[in-house]
This record gives C-alpha cells, sequence and structure tokens, in this order.
C-alpha cells in the first residue's frame, strides 16, 4: 500500500512528541529549543512549525494527551460493581503502572505547569482535578461505608496521587524490584494510609 501525506505527518508528529518529552525530562522545559528539537527528530526547523507554532503549543499538548490518557487507562481499568477498598487496589495499580510506562510524560506533566500561560494552566489542571475527583469520591465512599478510617478525604487524595506519582523519581526497569512488586507494596502503604487491611494481588495476572 503506498504510503500517503497523512500517514507521514502522523509519524513525524509523533516522531517530535516522542523527543520532546525526551528531552524536556533530561533538561527541562526551558532549556530545549526548536532547534534542538528539529535537531533530535532529524528535520529541519522550519518543519516542526507544521505542527506546533510555539514551544509552549508542543507542551500544552504533551501534558492534554498525558492527562487524556490516565483518565482513559483508569476509566478502562476500573472494576464495575466493586467496592470502594477494590475500586481503591485498582486505582493504585493503574496509577503505578502508568507512570512507570510514562516516566518522562510523568516528570514533565508534574514540573513543567510552571511554563504553561493561565488560561492553558487552567485547562490542564481542570483535567487532573477531574481524575483526582475520582480517587476523592473512592475515599468517601470508604469512609462512609466504614471500610476506611480517614479524617479528611481531600488531603488524604493529595497524600496518595503524591505517594503513588513519586514512583517515577526513583523506579528504573532494570532495579531490584519488579513493576509487580512495587505495584504491591504500594497498594499496602495505601491500605495502611486510609486504615483499610492490606489486600495481597496475584500478581500473576499482569504477568
Amino acid at each position: 500500500m503506498a504510503r500517503t501525506a497523512g500517514s507521514i505527518g502522523e509519524r513525524t508528529e509523533a516522531a517530535i512528541r516522542e523527543a520532546a518529552l525526551g528531552l524536556m525530562a533530561r533538561r527541562g522545559y526551558e532549556a530545549v529549543s526548536m532547534r534542538d528539537l528539529a535537531a533530535e527528530v532529524g528535520v529541519q526547523p522550519a518543519t516542526l512549525y507544521r505542527y506546533f507554532q510555539t514551544k509552549e503549543d508542543l507542551l500544552f499538548t504533551l501534558l492534554v494527551a498525558h492527562m487524556q490518557a490516565l483518565a482513559a487507562g483508569w476509566e478502562s481499568a476500573r472494576p464495575a460493581g466493586s467496592t470502594a477498598t477494590e475500586r481503591l487496589a485498582a486505582f493504585v495499580d493503574n496509577h503505578i503502572r502508568f507512570h512507570v510506562a510514562r516516566r518522562h510524560s510523568a516528570q514533565i506533566s508534574n514540573t513543567e505547569l510552571r511554563s504553561l500561560s493561565h488560561g492553558r494552566l487552567s485547562q490542564v489542571l481542570k483535567l487532573r482535578n477531574a481524575y483526582e475527583k475520582e480517587l476523592r469520591a473512592i475515599l468517601r465512599e470508604g469512609r462512609d461505608s466504614g471500610d476506611f478510617r480517614l479524617d479528611d478525604t481531600g488531603l488524604t487524595a493529595m497524600a496518595i496521587i503524591q505517594m503513588l506519582t513519586g514512583v517515577i523519581v526513583w523506579f528504573r526497569p532494570d532495579d531490584r524490584l519488579t513493576v509487580d512488586e512495587v505495584a504491591e507494596s504500594y497498594l499496602n502503604m495505601t491500605m495502611r494510609l486510609v486504615g483499610a487491611a492490606e489486600r495481597k494481588r496475584d500478581v500473576r495476572q499482569h504477568a
């Protein structure tokens, strides 16, 4: 089948995004120029502007894509007809695995919000709040049912999110712990945090 202009364009844009994630994760947003990015992708600088008129346009696209993928991942992972404890376990597992698999994207999402203009920052924060609202709802349900023992669901949700997302700081695929073991450990820490019993999970389901 002959390659179409559209397919070539899609591959080029994907390459730009991937290169931007790697460069910005290593150097920081401010230290990466469009010329640097063009060199990384192997195209002329003018080519980048066919896809992103400014560097902030590119950053905004990356941050929105990250949050949309995270929300979509949770939508697929959320167990139907489950208890608050089961949903919390699924939330923790999905969050850990998502961030381990997308470490560069997660790093930029948590360090480069400051580089967005006010309007665009508000849009990304709205997506983030919608995702975290899911966790707050789980915590409220668990508290009301007596499965969780906690005083402030909002504060607890923030603590859980920060703890889970922090896995990107230290985890590496060749480290002494596997992703399954990390997910299990963070699950038990989360359950202790909300005052619930630890849950042992069958990690073989992810093999």
